[in-house]
Order: C-alpha cells, then sequence, then structure tokens
C-alpha cells in the first residue's frame, strides 16, 4: 500500500491527495443514489475516475482540493472535503469554494463538520486564501448545518448552471467566510 501522506489532520481524519486505491470506494460512493441526491445524477465509474483525475490536477496546481479523507485510526476511505478554485459563471464566482462528500456510512458522525473546519482553518493560514465560499442545493440541510456550525454567514442564492433544469432544486443556497 502507497504511504499516505495527510496535507491536514484533524482529531479522527487525514486529508490528502487522491490515490489509485481510491477509484473503487470513491465510484460506489458516486454511484449511491442517497450520497448523490443532492447532485444532478450519480456518476459512472468512468466519471468518478475523471473527477479524482481533475480533482489530483487541481491538487497538483493549487496545493489543496477536495481531498480524500481517511478515517485515522483504520484508513478507512470515507469520502472527501476541501477547497477548490470555482470558475462557473455567477454572480460569486470566480471563488474558492469548500465542499465536501461522504458515504452513508459516515453520516452523522461529526466527520463533514471536522473536515469542514480543518479545511477552513488551513485555507487561511496554510494557503493564505482570504474568503471562501459554499453552495448547497436549498434541499441540502445538512450541508447548510455543516456551513453554519463551521461559522459560515448566508450571504445569498445562485442559480447553479448544473441544477438550472431540475426541478427538484430551486437553487444553491451561499455562505461565506473571511479571513
Amino acid at each position: 500500500m502507497t504511504e499516505k501522506t495527510y496535507v491536514i489532520k484533524t482529531e479522527r481524519l487525514g486529508l490528502r491527495n487522491w490515490q489509485k486505491s481510491d477509484i473503487i470506494p470513491f465510484t460506489n460512493m458516486c454511484a449511491d443514489p442517497k450520497v448523490m441526491e443532492q447532485f444532478p445524477s450519480t456518476l459512472s465509474a468512468p466519471e468518478t475516475k475523471e473527477l479524482i483525475t481533475r480533482l489530483s490536477n487541481h491538487f497538483n496546481e493549487y496545493g489543496y482540493t477536495y481531498f480524500a479523507i481517511d478515517l485515522l485510526e483504520n484508513n478507512e476511505f470515507i469520502g472527501f472535503a476541501g477547497i477548490k478554485n470555482q470558475t462557473w459563471q455567477s454572480e460569486y464566482t470566480p471563488c474558492v469554494d469548500i465542499g465536501w462528500r461522504l458515504k452513508q456510512s459516515a453520516w452523522g458522525k461529526g466527520f463533514a463538520t471536522e473536515a469542514a473546519q480543518g479545511c477552513l482553518k488551513e485555507a487561511f493560514s496554510k494557503f493564505g486564501i482570504k474568503e471562501v465560499l459554499s453552495f448547497a442545493t436549498n434541499t441540502n440541510t445538512p450541508s447548510e448545518n455543516v456551513m453554519k456550525k463551521i461559522g459560515m454567514e448566508y450571504i445569498g442564492t445562485v442559480q447553479h448552471p448544473a441544477i438550472i433544469d431540475d426541478p427538484r432544486f430551486e437553487h444553491c443556497l451561499v455562505y461565506r467566510s473571511k479571513l
């Protein structure tokens, strides 16, 4: 097994760049309709592999990304959390966004909040970012709760291009944290 180097560590979690060993568990996670409920659709295996490639390339260019997350106690991959540059067209972009996605067995244990707090702290102190935004569909109460728990402030709504024709969602909520 490849040695894992963590960019961010919290009490229970290690956040790192992506590895080939993440492909299968991340593919399973992104194929789960419940995990992907707040997104336009589940992802196929090739789409998931392409996402890992894009996230790894982002890390190689900027030093941060939506990091793969391991539970430190057993090295189990549980999803991702991190910060990423967003350039889709809106009044809030370009920006640095904080986001997370965890497999179902990791829900309800405070992992998303713990990872997001660690990422937000490092965004300011390690990566020199002055402002971080977060976006979630108007129906994504769990993610909105994480945004509130990590001290982000609600600043408005935006129509994300990925959900514009999806009748399940009206818009995305936008939260912000500044240095």
